[in-house]
């Protein structure tokens, strides 16, 4: 085990958390903090923690939370502690609000939403960064009882230091500073008594002995005030590392429209979760020997803070395409065909394990999600006349019905047998020999009169699959249906 010294020269064990709301699906950006977590606190011994931070009642769901859960479980970063959630921990904060306020660290601010705003808009039009004005501040017992009997219900605000700067060292970052002037006093319980998201996270990580936040660049604008308030309850803070924003390929804001879903969605698209985690990885870091595919072993290994980039990653779907696909075709068969079951299913394929195995080893050579291998195999399954017209376009020259019976006659002697892929290959190679065509004129429309589609695997390959009865059953129906026209 790896121990730190942190604060007061106290050792203590690494203890990092996730700390996701509720509010919404588990994004890319999510993901990648919580995999930096997990591989932090599995390459040195510690614990990772999980704690749902659920004080937005109105945005917050149930349903949320499981799926956010059940993304992080599907790719594979089981927690150590927790769920621990911020609404069973309400008391905890209101007490170390009040001793605040008892100790003139902070006070009740009366102010309303439209005070607030109209406070906000007076300082913008005069050109000043908006902050809060520090009516409230000062306010007297009598102030205080006489804006209560109006039916006003205070807030706390944490009383920042009106002169002086805030300094701390980010492990990705570096030194950064900041002035109390630029901050203003800042609500730290609201007046529906739950309490702000920096001062919750500062009470939780305290109780719960965090030694690092590994978070979104993004928070940085947070750890100011966190920083105060871990300096009013005389608390040693963690150490701190913001790692870099994640843009897209025209380096703007991460969206959808730059194929950037949730992660369940990505789930549901077919992508493996051994890809996901290891494209996730190299959002924001970089391995020493500037390889790019590892396993989960493996990141856990290399994995450490100071390899962390400062500047923007770049996120880019077509490279996870292609990281899905070569996992696809580089992991165990058995391993690929069980996290395929469930689309194997939906489409209706009989549940034939050896089967679909098969069907597995021959469609994931040229695919890149589960989804796609599924939706290329479904000639397998499905087979219908009349074909799309600009399929049909394809079978329209004098020599189909030449090859069509060609194909009658070389395959039928193997009809109830059971034939490998080579020796179909040997029979479609009698088949062209029979035509006395180019490969490729024979080939094509044979493909296409048994699969319905211009392009899949190897022909051979899908003989084997479907079985030559079922082939010739294919090839009779299309040459019947072509002398009919």
């Amino acid at each position: 085990m790896i121990d730190l010294v942190v604060g007061d020269d106290i050792a203590l064990s690494v203890r990092v958390r996730f700390a996701p709301s509720p509010t919404g699906y588990l994004h890319v950006g999510g993901a990648r903090t919580a995999l930096f977590n997990y591989l932090f606190a599995k390459k040195t011994k510690g614990a990772f923690i999980l704690r749902i931070e659920d004080t937005d009642r109105e945005r917050s769901t149930v349903e949320a939370e499981k799926a956010i859960m059940e993304d992080l479980r599907w790719l594979g970063l089981h927690w150590d502690e927790g769920p621990y959630r911020q609404t069973e921990r309400v008391d905890l904060y209101r007490k170390h609000a009040e001793e605040l306020v008892q100790r003139g660290l902070a006070y009740p601010c009366y102010c309303t939403e439209a005070e607030i705003e109209e406070m906000r808009e007076e300082m913008l039009s005069l050109g000043i960064a908006p902050k809060y004005s520090g009516r409230c501040r000062n306010l007297s017992e009598s102030d205080r009882k006489k804006l209560e009997s109006e039916g006003r219900v205070a807030a706390i605000r944490f009383k920042v230091p009106e002169g002086g700067e805030i300094s701390f060292k980010d492990i990705v970052r570096g030194e950064l500073k900041f002035r109390f002037s630029d901050i203003g006093d800042f609500v730290i319980m609201r007046s529906d008594g739950l309490p702000t998201y920096n001062f919750a996270v500062v009470i939780d990580d305290h109780h719960m002995n965090i030694t690092h936040v590994i978070r979104a660049d993004e928070h940085i604008a947070n750890t100011p005030k966190q920083l105060l308030i871990y300096q009013a309850f005389g608390w040693d803070p963690p150490q701190f590392a913001h790692v870099s924003m994640i843009l897209g390929p025209d380096r703007s804001k991460l969206s959808k429209r730059h194929g950037a879903v949730a992660i369940s969605q990505y789930r549901k698209d077919g992508y493996l979760p051994s890809a996901m985690d290891n494209y996730l990885l190299l959002l924001g870091w970089s391995s020493p020997d500037d390889r790019e595919i590892f396993s989960m072993d493996e990141m856990i290994e290399l994995f450490s803070l100071d390899r962390l980039s400062r500047n923007p990653a770049i996120f880019d779907i077509n490279k996870l395409r292609w990281m899905n696909g070569y996992y696809m075709r580089k992991l165990p068969l058995d391993e690929v065909y069980e996290q395929a079951i469930p689309f194997f299913l939906e489409k209706g394929f009989p549940m034939n394990a050896d089967w679909l195995k098969k069907v597995v080893a021959v469609y994931r050579e040229h695919t890149s999600t589960l989804r796609e291998m599924v939706e290329e195999a479904l000639p397998l399954i499905s087979f219908s006349l009349p074909f799309d017209s600009s399929i049909e376009e394809e079978l329209k020259f004098d020599h189909v019905t030449q090859v069509l019976k060609a194909f009658l006659e070389v395959f039928t002697p193997y009809k109830y047998k059971e034939v490998s892929a080579s020796l179909a290959w040997e029979l479609l190679k009698g088949v062209v020999d029979r035509v006395g065509l180019k490969r490729g004129k024979v080939l094509f429309p044979l493909r296409i009169a048994l699969t319905g589609r211009k392009t899949g695997p190897e022909l051979y390959h899908f003989i084997e699959l479907i079985g030559v009865k079922e082939a010739l059953e294919r090839a009779q129906r299309v040459l019947d249906y072509l002398e009919r026209r």
